[in-house]
């Protein structure tokens, strides 16, 4: 008997025809009806363990915008916030916000840092139920500072959203937002949602102790009163940072440039200085509120500047 000699160009043909094959049958069965698309950003919150604490954040909006450097870098030149840009892989012409209460479970107490957007924009009752949690169970509110984003989840419907909570919040802020910039737009918001909850509210400074392991951190600048937070347990630390850096980029890791929002540029700039290289120094890990979701992760220092790295599972083992 013969054996039927077979070229390798026959051979690669036969062995492409195969699939081709297969691939028509595919074709000739019935499609299968589409999947629906789900959209981006259905992750509404993070949760993560602090020593014997619980930390949660959640993602009560995200806003998309035009124009950054009307923002960020003012004091630069367009060319150099192009360049910055690209090397960061950033569009020059776009950029995304992020809103970002965190929510700390001491065992004790549950404590929640901003309310949010409120409004039409975010709703922070429902974004708590898909935590876990719901409105009433809030003990205590703490308001970084009083810009609308922060204070806008604070009344649903002409009530309180957290009806049995008590509030938190700087003493400076409290004060300017209610004197000197009681007449401008903020302050009409600090008018119709803070002040209805004066009486249950504690005024603090630099260095006061919130509850046990939670010690305020002035960062004066981004508005007259702007507080931080260190929060500890069991030998481990989180920095809040609220709005100390409203971009990982254009303000983290510059942070000189001039961000739009700050009331006092100088100052917002020297508490970056300061806080992001105390971070960066001792090696704790941050949460900013505008910073991408889950809005947690490490400083290092670089250059004359800051470098963020967004945290994994660091915190999660």
């Amino acid at each position: 008997m013969t054996t039927p000699i077979i070229s390798r160009r026959s051979a690669l043909l036969g062995a492409v025809a195969a699939p081709l094959a297969g691939a028509a049958a595919l074709s000739a069965s019935p499609a299968l009806a589409a999947a629906d698309m789900k959209g981006v950003d259905t992750q509404v919150f993070s949760r993560f363990k602090l020593g014997s604490f619980e930390v949660t954040t959640l993602l009560d909006g995200v806003r998309p915008a035009g124009e950054p450097q009307k923002t960020f870098g003012m004091n630069v030149s367009a060319e150099e916030f192009e360049k910055v840009s690209k090397e960061n892989f950033l569009p020059v012409d776009k950029t995304r916000f992020y809103f970002t209460p965190t929510v700390v479970n001491t065992g004790k107490e549950l404590v929640l840092f901003d309310t949010g957007l409120g409004g039409d924009n975010g709703n922070i009752a429902k974004t708590l139920e898909s935590a876990g949690y719901s409105a009433d169970q809030v003990d205590i509110v703490v308001i970084t500072h009083m810009h609308p984003d922060h204070i806008g989840g604070l009344a649903t419907g002409g009530k309180p959203t957290f009806p049995n909570a008590r509030y938190v919040t700087g003493e400076a802020e409290y004060g300017f937002w209610t004197t000197k910039g009681a007449d401008n737009r903020v302050g009409k918001m600090v008018e119709a949602l803070v002040k209805p909850q004066a009486e249950k509210m504690t005024f603090i400074k630099d260095g006061d102790s919130l509850v046990s392991g939670i010690t305020a951190m002035a960062a004066f600048g981004h508005t007259p009163g702007h507080m931080t937070y260190m929060i500890e347990s069991d030998g481990q630390q989180v920095a809040l940072m609220a709005d100390l850096a409203n971009h990982y980029v254009w303000s983290l890791a510059y942070p000189d440039w001039e961000v739009r929002f700050d009331a006092d540029k100088a100052a917002a700039a020297a508490a970056r200085r300061k806080l992001l290289g105390m971070v960066a120094s001792d090696r704790i890990p941050m949460i900013g509120y505008h910073m991408p979701f889950p809005a947690l992760g490490y400083v290092e220092t670089h250059g004359n500047g800051f470098h963020y790295v967004p945290a994994s599972y660091q915190l999660q083992l």
